[in-house]
């Protein structure tokens, strides 16, 4: 996929999409824009609903037979599959996006034949745009992303979210990050998987895990963290499976602590 011509024109739309998000954000962003609720602590904006529908128009105008999955409208309508499924977050970070908190982003990616192709996250706050192509390398604003070089956790600036149902499974959730509080120099968490995962790969944040996640969340960071020349394997440190919404992603070298970590915490839990 990497020397398809076609290539060009995907990752082409992938950053109008998230580029024209931003603007649609921004100029929302403080304003008296609705939200509604999807759960007890799951927002949703008619910012995102807008985003959305932009997103999608876009995508039916140039590639008509794709498939779209995102996150406020749902999944492909049609009885058969096509090979290209674009995966879409109108706004990822929806809760900071709603108190004004300007750690929120966009991300689209493209899936082919179930393997992450093409990647784009644009937060508009910062200009900062991420991209990545599977075999060309990930980038911001142009410039090649590398991960870092931290080598131990302690020496690692770690990251990560809690899934919207936290209230149910406060105590795992919560024990784990403390487990990962105890060894690494320091745990951050910022309320946007997708930039989580982005600064991952830039190498900003040496290590990130979750459990939880749709698939919308991180399919773009995932490629990113890749093609940076991080790792990326399922919470368990099997292959990652991006449906599962169970990820760590790391620099590479303090992957297995940040494993260690995950499987001394759940082998002390009493078994119910």
């Amino acid at each position: 996929m990497s020397g398809d011509p076609s290539t060009a024109s995907y990752l082409a739309t992938a950053i109008d999409a998230v580029k024209r998000a931003g603007a649609i954000q921004m100029a929302a962003l403080g304003g008296g824009f609705k939200v509604h609720k999807k759960g007890t602590i799951d927002l949703v904006t008619e910012v995102d609903v807008a985003v959305e529908r932009m997103i999608r128009a876009l995508i039916a105008e140039r590639h008509p037979d794709h498939d779209i999955l995102a996150e406020e409208l749902g999944g492909p309508a049609g009885a058969t599959p096509s090979r290209y499924c674009w995966i879409v977050d109108p706004i990822d970070g929806t809760t900071n996006f709603a108190h004004g908190l300007p750690l929120f982003c966009c991300t689209v990616a493209l899936e082919v034949d179930g393997r992450l192709e093409v990647g784009a996250v644009y937060d508009p706050t910062r200009d900062e745009l991420f991209t990545a192509v599977r075999g060309q390398g990930a980038f911001l604003n142009g410039t090649r992303l590398r991960v870092s070089t931290a080598a131990t956790l302690i020496d690692s600036l770690l990251v990560t979210g809690f899934p919207y149902a936290v209230q149910e499974k406060m105590t795992e959730l919560v024990g784990l990050f403390a487990s990962f509080l105890g060894e690494a120099r320091a745990v951050r968490r910022l309320g946007s998987a997708a930039l989580d995962i982005c600064y991952v790969a830039a190498g900003r944040l040496d290590g990130f895990w979750e459990q939880g996640l749709n698939a919308w969340d991180i399919a773009a960071g995932v490629l990113l963290v890749e093609e940076a020349g991080g790792r990326v394997t399922s919470l368990e440190g099997g292959p990652f499976v991006l449906r599962t919404g169970r990820i760590v992603a790391s620099n590479g070298p303090i992957h297995d602590e940040m494993l260690r970590v995950v499987k001394t915490f759940y082998e002390s839990r009493p078994r119910s």
